[in-house]
């Protein structure tokens, strides 16, 4: 009997049809779900030194925060975000009740049936984003001092949007910078971080266009709210061509939300009007991708002033790097 000799896939791609598919095998492992991956060193290196230029780049007076990969489910639904995006949204749940109810559940799943029916939510949620956890935090102070609030913020967070893509994943990492204060210091802030955040895109070899952009809001009155958004010039994009120029990723947002969180948790300015707030957002692992689409996954040929920014060694090579310092 002749076996067969199957071809050996790739192990993220199996059927390579985008562009960033060639990335696959020298970034990630597959874990059984589209968007939700395993990393490699060389990936995983990329990623801290992107978060340590952009440590460089933090304001004098920026509080320091990393939030864990969960949040309290009763602040995400006071902060709106379930309104709005109720599509992208995960949930915590788990098998609750007495022994006798979870030993039931179990013994069902034992038997080939299905245990998530005994499944409840939890008081928690896959944080969507950084900075949702720091408005509640900054409102337990008081009044803001004059000039406001900065932080610096960061999570794992989640996205239920299963993609192949390797620049849409379910889970990822977001860096921000937050301002909270009066409009002027809201305003300033955005300012500021749309000009630094192109000398940081440009310093990386990047070729991007900063534009207008919204938010993917859910449904026909979220249609509303994009055009809103977008007619108040309230979000900007860092958008790299990693596809086309038609079809560019946003890889930095500048986002101004006006007073929607100094009103829902009660921060007020020096002034005693509700705080207006604004962020940057880097996205971690986008930008991490669109360095190895734009250089490739050798170290050694990317260019030298890149090398330098980053802090790679002057011969770096792919399975020379130190994944965790």
């Amino acid at each position: 009997m002749t076996i067969p000799i199957l071809p050996q896939s790739p192990a993220i791609a199996p059927h390579p049809a985008d562009p960033l598919d060639h990335l696959a095998d020298a970034l990630f492992h597959r874990m059984g779900a589209d968007g939700v991956y395993a990393r490699t060193a060389l990936y995983e290196n990329m990623v801290e030194r992107l978060a340590l230029l952009i440590t460089r780049h933090r304001e004098p007076g920026t509080e320091v925060m990393r939030f864990p990969p969960v949040m309290s489910r009763a602040q995400l639904e006071k902060s709106g975000y379930l309104k709005s995006f109720p599509n992208l949204l995960g949930c915590v749940c788990g098998l609750h009740g007495t022994e006798r109810d979870i030993n039931a559940a179990v013994s069902r799943f034992e038997a080939g049936g299905d245990w998530t029916t005994s499944l409840s939510p939890a008081d928690l949620v896959l944080s969507p984003a950084a900075c949702y956890p720091v408005y509640p935090i900054a409102a337990s102070r008081g009044p803001l001092p004059k000039g406001g609030l900065l932080f610096d913020v960061a999570a794992d967070c989640f996205r239920r949007e299963p993609s192949r893509h390797l620049d849409r994943l379910q889970s990822f990492r977001m860096r921000e910078y937050v301002c909270i204060g009066c409009p002027d210091d809201v305003a300033a802030f955005r300012e500021r971080w749309m000009l630094r955040a192109r000398a940081i895109a440009h310093d990386l070899g990047l070729s991007f266009l900063v534009d207008q952009a919204s938010d993917p809001f859910f449904g026909r009155v979220g249609q509303m709210k994009a055009v809103s958004q977008k007619q108040q010039a309230l979000k900007f994009e860092l958008l790299v061509p990693l596809r086309s120029e038609e079809q560019p990723t946003a890889c930095m947002s500048f986002n101004y939300h006006r007073d929607h969180f100094g009103t829902t948790w009660g921060i007020t300015d020096a002034a005693g009007d509700p705080a207006h707030t604004g962020c940057v957002a880097f996205g971690m692992d986008r930008l991490a991708v669109a360095m190895f689409q734009t250089h490739g996954t050798d170290l050694a040929r990317w260019p030298l002033e890149v090398r330098e920014i980053l802090g790679l060694p002057e011969h770096a090579i792919a399975d020379e790097v130190e994944p965790w310092r």
